[in-house]
């Protein structure tokens, strides 16, 4: 069995895994969705609520808002949807225009009127978790303060949350707020290593073989000692572990598939939720089966040395 979500998550009725909206609404243009669009959006959420998933992952910027909008259909064309669902979206990335470059904005301004045009596609009116995409290096943490306190007085949002965010980033954001931060959200997975070599290459000569890793150090530590929920982009790896002679870690992967008789993406996902930290794994892909095929990722229990097979193999270097 997976490890239980931490403490401040509990404040939302929520799984062990989620579901990443990105890769529905059809392409990058911006235009409207499409019929088709919205039937691929169909499978994949269905295919998501039959393996158990009710947390619903959004960003503003996905498929330039047709994301949302394709999911806001969903919920108009079937009046039970809404209830099955917990609803979270990110704000803080501006696409590069005529007059500026592709930019962070954390600005209480510009939170706030993301979260309307999020609500406006969502076609709802509130969401669960509102996260702050990326770090703004303008960023003032009394100013998003005052931009989350109105946008949960008005209702329009529930908890707040970081994602890509370190630890001293969350430590400074949580000063000025009269609420814990509820989540953060890592790429993290068998591919991306960072935040765990963070701690284990710690002390030791090869964190600066590793220096994907210094940047991260304490986050994890940090998320567990405050409740804050991890949850893990890029979970499934992007597929490079699928083919079995790929690599030493595809291979490891696949061999302890087939000693639990489960699928290579029920295994990835298991590495995860086998950490400490209680990770949710994000399953980003459009494909219904492939959703389908991580059913058995919380029901795997990896031992320690199963789940340290597969760390060191993906790591490609011994530990110090």
């Amino acid at each position: 069995m997976s490890r239980p979500l931490p403490l401040n998550t509990h404040l939302i009725d929520v799984g062990p895994l989620v579901y990443g909206c990105m890769a529905l609404g059809g392409d990058w243009s911006g235009g409207p969705v499409t019929e088709a669009d919205i039937a691929h959006a169909h499978a994949a959420v269905e295919a998501a609520l039959g393996i158990g998933i009710t947390l619903f992952d959004h960003a503003d910027i996905y498929r330039r808002g047709k994301a949302e909008a394709v999911f806001g259909e969903l919920l108009k064309r079937d009046a039970g949807l809404r209830a099955k669902v917990r609803l979270q979206s990110k704000c803080g990335i501006r696409f590069g225009d005529d007059t500026a470059p592709g930019r962070y904005d954390l600005s209480a301004d510009y939170i706030e009127k993301s979260v309307d045009g999020i609500l406006q596609r969502l076609a709802v009116e509130r969401i669960d978790i509102l996260l702050l995409h990326r770090p703004d290096a303008l960023m003032e943490p009394a100013e998003v303060a005052r931009a989350f306190g109105r946008l949960k007085a008005a209702g329009k949002v529930g908890h707040l949350g970081v994602s890509n965010m370190h630890a001293g980033q969350m430590r400074w954001l949580q000063t000025a707020l009269a609420e814990p931060l509820v989540v953060n959200q890592l790429e993290l997975s068998l591919a991306k290593l960072d935040a765990i070599d963070a701690g284990t290459t710690f002390n030791d000569p090869q964190a600066a073989t590793r220096p994907g890793g210094v940047g991260w150090a304490g986050t994890l530590e940090y998320a567990q000692q405050h409740g804050v929920q991890l949850q893990a982009w890029g979970s499934l790896a992007q597929g490079r572990f699928n083919d079995p002679v790929a690599s030493a870690a595809a291979k490891a992967v696949h061999e302890i598939a087939e000693t639990h008789r489960t699928t290579v993406n029920a295994v990835l996902l298991a590495w995860l939720l086998r950490h400490p930290a209680g990770i949710q794994p994000i399953i980003g892909s459009g494909n219904a089966e492939r959703i389908r095929d991580c059913v058995d990722a919380v029901k795997i229990q990896l031992t320690r040395d199963e789940w340290y097979r597969l760390y060191v193999a993906a790591r490609g270097q011994a530990l110090p």
